[in-house]
């Protein structure tokens, strides 16, 4: 069996531990808890065919003057970087984090998940803003750990581009 370091990333309050929770066990809750350093959750998937063993890293929420660790980030083999849809001021953290791990660990398998895609009536990320982030050739999947809306399909994306990359 393959093992895979995956480092799901993002500002404060997006939705990281809330998709990891709906990925791993199938539970969303409603209480909003902060992470406090890493929670590492683990889950086997299979990849046309490949056991691959996801190791999920879910690391505190970036802010002002709380940055991740590069610690955390070394041996990842791919990142999911989430955005809060109805807080647009998310968007630029993710932008600095995503350089700062280029910086560090080059080019890996990167996608960005716009979380809360249930909330429609907040959303206040823009058309071209999403466009952008197209443009960088990273997918961008659309996502709510609410409803489960492509969580499975934005885990099984990462497992399969890090073990095609």
């Amino acid at each position: 069996m393959i093992q895979k370091k995956i480092c799901i990333l993002g500002a404060a309050g997006v939705g990281k531990t809330s998709l990891t929770a709906q990925f791993v066990y199938s539970k969303f809750s409603e209480k909003y808890l902060s992470s406090m350093g890493v929670k590492i959750d683990k889950k086997v998937v299979d990849v046309d065919g490949t056991q691959v063993n996801l190791m999920i890293w879910d690391i505190h929420g970036e802010e002002k003057y709380k940055k991740i660790p590069t610690s955390y980030l070394r041996g990842s083999s791919g990142i999911l970087m989430v955005i809060d849809g109805t807080r647009s001021s998310t968007l630029q953290t993710a932008e600095e984090i995503v350089e700062r791990v280029t910086a560090e660990l080059g080019s890996i398998p990167l996608l960005y998940l716009l979380n809360k895609s249930d909330l429609e009536d907040a959303w206040s990320i823009s058309e071209p803003d999403i466009q952008k982030l197209k443009d960088t050739g990273n997918p961008v999947y659309l996502t709510s750990a609410k409803t489960g809306d492509n969580v499975e399909l934005s885990f099984a994306s990462i497992a399969k581009a890090m073990l095609n990359g």
